[in-house]
């Protein structure tokens, strides 16, 4: 009670609480984000998963910022896939049917499910060379003619 009345009359002692030892981070920002790429497969898991979702861990690909979700270890022989250069990285990222499989300076591997590109679509890891495909719509001779009494 005489906590509360002291803090009432503005008369309770204000003590700075020092920087030292204190464990709270800062919220992070997407430039303190990005991916170094000389660690081993679990720091760059830990990174990735750590930055999961917000601010997103980064890597620069074909110029581009992508940024990477959904990481998880994989134990188990190199997959087979299409490369991909990623800025940084010693060993070229593969794109398997799974996803995005990334090394670690260890030569284990790292697989990443979801990507994310700068203007904030994202795609499954498996469909980053597909992603720039799109399919024209084709209409039948009935459909076109039904589009036409539409209009």
């Amino acid at each position: 009670v005489e906590a509360v009345h002291l803090i009432a009359d503005g008369k309770a002692p204000r003590i700075p609480q020092p920087e030292e030892g204190a464990t709270y981070e800062g919220i992070q920002k997407k430039e303190n984000a990005e991916i170094s790429w000389d660690q081993p497969a679990s720091a760059l898991h830990n990174w990735i998963r750590g930055h999961d979702k917000v601010p997103g861990a980064w890597a620069t690909i074909d110029g581009q910022v992508v940024t990477f979700y959904g990481s998880s270890l994989l134990d188990a022989s190199v997959p087979a896939g299409q490369e991909l250069a990623i800025k940084g990285a010693s060993r070229p990222g593969l794109i398997t049917k799974n996803g995005l499989v990334v090394f670690g300076n260890d030569g284990k591997m790292v697989l990443v499910r979801n990507l994310q590109f700068e203007d904030g679509k994202m795609i499954p890891a498996s469909k980053y060379f597909s992603a720039d495909e799109t399919t024209a719509l084709e209409l039948t001779e009935e459909e076109k003619k039904m589009a036409e009494d539409i209009r």
